[in-house]
């Protein structure tokens, strides 16, 4: 079935499903919300295009979600969202459909959503908020909350209440995050979502003005100014932050990025050691990390490495703090350490161009050839660079300087306990992963699509070049919409093991992204393994073009 048959299916399924979830049936101040679910709430709808709604829209997912966090809910913020619509390629102020939201919810990991409309009523705002269930398919009761228009605070903190459902305390409005009166908090959002750097840094500015303690404001501004390369400009932004606020060690934390961007590597490192040893964080370590490489010519031996190792150890489930760990020893010279943690980081990301790629020089240099050509031949599947690299590398050049990884963000340290990490090693790797895969694609079958994620998750990380697994994978992302990470585990599983199967794939993750002369050229090479093959004749028919 093709992938866009498969999103029909589902959405068609969970129309049929989601009605028969009646107020009736759930009476109403139910529970809405199910313990530790992970919440996105997406733009509030203006389906009567009241222009003084206009920002509120965003402003009612940014208070929704600030108040379900103070409350405890697990929360996805604004910025995971953003990225998602990015790699949707939607703009952030795009009306989502119900099939839309879905999508969205999908791609940042969510198993819930909260969807909500805006409506004046006179000098009254109505704010109607409804749970979607991902996980179970349901359509969940509305709930609505009405109030003065310039009383937005208590509105949402009485809608957020009702979204938590029955027996939950009453969402202390988190004074720390937001200002002090709507029209200030009004021009911070307008300040987000301003189509022009300029135009936004004016609001905001605007707004701090009128609430110089409205610290969020100053981390926006800093976020423009950063992108813009603005870096001494940014850095100022953060003067004003309270040393004493919920901020500070947020705003401790952008102020090293900063100085290191200007290569103050001393005053960075100063700051990013003080922080880690009052609190251990894989985003400080892994940015002491990068700091020590970035801070001479000739990185000395171990120091980076040292903070890398760190940084994996506190959350071993981020690829990029592996991959940092084998390029840090690749540039030690240490061919071997490279070739061990390079693999751990291909494990978390098969789909990782540049660890393949640094992988097949530090084989190559063990005197490993043929499975270094492989892993080569693999990263220029993977990222265009990949093959410029490899013309340096014939020449004499070696891997790249400057492909350390940088998280911008200060994750918080949280228990995390991965699951593929603690099953690894009880048995035989081989027989795990093929216990794994068979439970995958068995979970693929009854499209019990979280479930069987995971389980082919587990099975590629026991055994990375699974090609079924990257298979079914890819066929899962066609089915919840993501072409572009389809793409990516189909080449994997075309360079794994050529089958019809993936080539056919491949073409209905192109059609999806509409690149008819890619889709074309994978049913050729279809063809071209079984010219017989049915399914490749009717695509190619579908798409144009004799099948014979």
């Amino acid at each position: 079935m093709s992938a866009a048959r498969w999103v029909l299916v589902f959405l068609v399924a969970c129309t049929l499903a989601w009605p028969s979830v009646s107020v009736a049936q759930v009476p109403p101040g139910a529970a809405q919300l199910p313990p530790g679910a992970a919440v996105l709430v997406l733009p509030f709808e203006n389906p009567g295009q009241e222009p003084r709604l206009a920002w509120l829209r965003e402003g009612a997912a940014v208070l929704m979600t600030d108040l379900l966090a103070a409350s405890g809910e697990r929360v996805i913020g604004r910025e995971e969202r953003r990225r998602a619509f990015a790699r949707l390629q939607w703009p952030a102020s795009a009306a989502l459909s119900r099939a839309s939201s879905i999508r969205v919810g999908h791609a940042v990991g969510a198993s819930v959503i909260v969807i909500g409309t805006l409506e004046v009523n006179g000098d009254q705002l109505v704010a109607r908020g409804r749970v979607v269930r991902l996980d179970a398919g349901r359509w969940l009761p509305e709930v609505q909350a009405s109030g003065a228009l310039g009383d937005a605070f208590g509105i949402f903190s009485r809608l957020a209440h009702l979204v938590r459902g029955i027996g939950a305390a009453p969402p202390a409005v988190p004074t720390e995050r937001l200002p002090p009166s709507t029209q200030v908090f009004e021009l911070y959002i307008k300040g987000l979502i301003a189509e022009t750097p300029a135009t936004a840094i004016a609001l905001l500015e605007q707004a701090l003005k009128a609430a110089p303690q409205f610290d969020p404001a100053r981390l926006a501004i800093w976020d423009l100014r950063t992108d813009a390369s603005e870096y001494q400009r940014a850095l100022e932004a953060l003067t004003g932050i309270r040393a004493e606020g919920r901020y500070a060690r947020e705003a401790r934390f952008r102020r090293s990025l900063s100085l290191m961007s200007l290569t103050r590597f001393d005053e960075a490192l100063q700051t990013l050691r003080a922080m880690q040893s009052e609190e251990r964080s894989a985003s400080v370590a892994n940015a002491i990390g990068v700091a020590e490489l970035r801070r001479t010519a000739t990185p000395q031996p171990g120091r980076a490495t040292y903070y890398f190792s760190l940084a994996s150890e506190i959350d071993p489930a981020d690829g990029d703090l592996f991959f940092n760990l084998g390029y840090a020893y690749w540039l030690d010279r240490d061919p071997g350490a490279a070739i061990y943690w390079l693999r751990e980081a291909v494990r978390r990301n098969s789909a990782d161009g540049d660890a393949h790629f640094i992988l097949g020089a530090a084989l190559q240099q063990t005197g490993a050839v043929a499975e270094a050509t492989r892993e080569r031949e693999l990263a220029t599947r993977l990222s265009s660079k990949s093959g410029e690299w490899e013309s340096r590398a014939v020449a004499g050049d070696q891997v790249p300087r400057g492909l350390e990884r940088l998280n911008e963000e200060l994750m918080p340290l949280t228990p995390r306990t991965d699951t593929i990490l603690s099953v690894a090693g009880q048995r035989d790797h081989d027989t795990l992963a093929a216990f794994h895969l068979a439970a995958g694609r068995r979970a693929y079958q009854r499209e019990a699509d979280r479930e069987a994620i995971e389980e082919l998750r587990r099975a590629l990380y026991l055994s990375p070049y699974l090609a079924e697994a990257h298979l079914l994978m890819g066929r899962l992302h066609l089915r919840r919409g993501r072409p572009d990470e389809a793409v990516e585990a189909l080449k994997i599983a075309l360079w794994s093991d050529e089958t019809v199967a993936a080539h056919l794939a491949l073409a209905e993750a192109y059609l999806e992204m509409q690149d008819t002369a890619l889709a074309r050229q994978e049913v050729d090479r279809a063809l071209a393994l079984d010219p017989q093959s049915v399914d490749a004749r009717a695509l190619k028919a579908k798409i144009g073009g004799s099948p014979w």
